[in-house]
């Protein structure tokens, strides 16, 4: 190598460290391609028959078309959790999101489109221990029920007709461990999302994980996807630390009916 040549040799050295005042993307690598900036095509006909079936699911807006935060779950899982945000809700509890599982060699085996459905908070030792079933009761029961009342401030009069009919509660079954089990322990784990390519900004918070399902009317899955999540910190700041449980629901997609550019 000609000494001429040592400061470009430098350059590229630093650039191995992240050093070389370029800027390096921290979501790489993900499944289907998936970067922050990724344009969202999703064939809607699923969402629209799920709705027609009864489901719960909300119909993508017409500005959640683009990946604004992507995030890796590490659970106690064989394989791996992704999540890449349409909407993340920090602000109005308002996520919508493809959630996507994929097989430890790389293979996609899940796809849902989720949208977000209630946030609360457990304000009492009894509330946090039942969602996190650390007392073998809680989160992690064989099912768990949605009542026409809880969601009567947020649906309308026709849509609880559509999803409640004349009943005045829906009934969903734990789809995780042995389906005749009492109790299974939820998958526990911790989720990194970034908001950003360089992964300056995001959130790290510990997540306690069940899905529940139940068989729409006219066909199809729904899920129930209920997390607790504990927050470590926000864009670095470890003072923002909270605690609260999100009601997500979910309905399977074809991975051939989405493209992300």
């Amino acid at each position: 190598m000609a000494w001429k040549n040592v400061f470009s040799y430098m350059r590229g050295m630093a650039g191995k460290h992240g050093m070389d005042g370029k800027a390096r993307r921290e979501d790489e690598g993900l499944p289907m391609g998936a970067r922050i900036g990724s344009v969202v095509q999703m064939q809607k006909g699923s969402v629209i028959r799920a709705q027609t079936n009864g489901s719960l699911i909300a119909m993508p807006a017409d500005g959640d078309n683009r990946v604004l935060a992507v995030s890796q779950i590490k659970l106690n899982l064989d394989g791996a959790l992704f999540r890449f945000y349409l909407a993340t809700g920090d602000q109005n509890a308002d996520e919508k999101f493809l959630q996507v599982y994929a097989e430890p060699d790389g293979d996609i085996a899940e796809i849902m489109y989720c949208t977000q459905l209630a946030r609360v908070v457990p304000e009492t030792a009894e509330d946090q221990d039942a969602y996190t079933g650390v007392g073998g009761a809680g989160l992690g029961d064989r099912s768990y029920t949605l009542w026409r009342e809880q969601l009567a401030d947020t649906l309308s009069e026709a849509e609880l007709s559509a999803v409640f009919g004349d009943s005045d509660r829906i009934d969903y079954m734990r789809d995780a461990g042995n389906t005749d089990a009492d109790f299974v322990p939820p998958f526990f784990g911790k989720e990194t999302r970034i908001d950003d390519a360089g992964g300056m900004q995001g959130l790290k918070q510990e997540m306690y994980y069940m899905p529940y399902v139940r068989e729409l009317a006219g066909g199809g899955r729904e899920y129930l996807i209920i997390t607790t999540e504990i927050i470590d910190s926000v864009n670095g700041d470890t003072s923002k630390r909270g605690i609260h449980v999100d009601f997500v629901i979910g309905i399977p997609m074809e991975q051939e009916r989405i493209v992300l550019q």
